[in-house]
């Protein structure tokens, strides 16, 4: 445990650009645990965000890919996508249509233009309200895509905490495989780590056999060093992603909160042995940027977390942009975004 402090602390001599070996996880991953809270661990991160921000901003010019793997690198993209539709004037209809998209991302000719029909690309999860899941599980029937709830009063998590509480327990029962639970964003502002820990591990407890993913609300917590202790209670506490945000933040993912996440998340498991997953989300609406993040946790993670069992995109958006752009590398051509419709 000594060593797991000295390893996450990212201040003074700007160790976040010394090089790291990559944690590697086998192909099965075991579920996380948690631990018991440890608050010496968690009061020890501290971040540098002058250090994290200079080494964000190196992600989109460190590494680039063109044509064939660029094409490759974007089909890896669409197979870790949450498709998510979380608008208050969602219906049963959106959401049937947002399970077909879900289930054939692309259009048949471009599948076949692209050689990949064999591939059987779908989604790694649809993402929607609790009052939608049963309407998703029908629809993506024995698909193998797992339907994603948002729970815990989302957006805000201001709701009581029995409700809170019974809406995994309430998903859970209508079939979601996943829930995205939200943390009171007060616990960390106040520095309440013990209550912090206590609801999330609540809430992993009514998940049951659901995989939970702590969207952290990163743009409302002040620092990157509340990311950062917010991220290591969040796996004490047995997440099994942690996630950046709910998407109605006006500040929701950006590169240095995801790397000083990925941070956390390469020291819990080089430290336990166990890997917790990484989803950022909000505002990711483009190809390039995408491979932004595919290229930082590419860096920070290895080539393990690139698979939907541990990297999820929250989007809705972004697979209309990779399809354009998936065309324009098999026919030369950038076609009109109303050739790929959501839903």
């Amino acid at each position: 445990m000594d060593a797991m402090r000295a390893n996450l602390t990212l201040a003074g001599r700007d160790p976040v650009v010394a090089p790291r070996q990559h944690a590697i996880p086998g192909d099965h991953v075991a579920r996380n645990p948690g631990l018991p809270l440890d608050l010496d661990l968690v009061l020890a991160q501290r971040v540098n965000r002058s250090a994290a921000e200079r080494r964000a901003a190196t992600i989109p010019t460190r590494r680039t890919v063109k044509k064939q793997w660029q094409a490759a690198w974007l089909l890896r993209a669409i197979t870790m996508i949450d498709l998510t539709t979380l608008a208050g004037d969602d219906t049963e209809g959106n959401v049937r249509r947002l399970c077909a998209k879900a289930m054939r991302p692309l259009r048949p000719e471009l599948e076949a233009q692209l050689g990949v029909e064999g591939l059987h690309i779908t989604t790694g999860a649809v993402c929607v309200y609790h009052q939608l899941v049963p309407t998703a599980v029908e629809a993506l029937g024995d698909s193998g895509i797992p339907v994603a709830a948002v729970s815990t009063g989302f957006p805000a998590g201001l709701s009581p905490f029995e409700t809170r509480v019974a809406e995994i327990r309430a998903s859970v029962a209508a079939g979601a495989k996943e829930i995205d639970i939200v943390i009171t964003r007060g616990h960390v502002l106040r520095g309440d780590w013990d209550a912090l820990y206590d609801e999330v591990r609540t809430f992993r407890d009514a998940c049951g056999a659901a995989h939970m993913k702590a969207i952290l609300g990163t743009g409302e917590l002040a620092t990157l060093t509340n990311v950062a202790r917010a991220s290591m209670v969040a796996m004490m506490a047995g997440a099994d992603f942690i996630k950046t945000s709910t998407g109605k933040e006006p500040v929701n993912a950006t590169l240095p909160v995801s790397l000083v996440m990925a941070r956390m998340i390469r020291s819990y498991f080089e430290a336990t042995g166990f890997a917790v997953g990484y989803k950022p989300a909000g505002g990711i609406r483009s190809a390039k940027n995408a491979l932004e993040y595919l290229y930082l946790i590419k860096e920070e993670l290895g080539d393990r977390w690139l698979r939907p069992d541990l990297f999820r995109f929250g989007a809705s958006g972004l697979l209309t942009d990779i399809e354009r752009q998936l065309e324009h590398f098999a026919t030369g051509r950038y076609s009109a975004t109303h050739r790929q419709p959501m839903v």
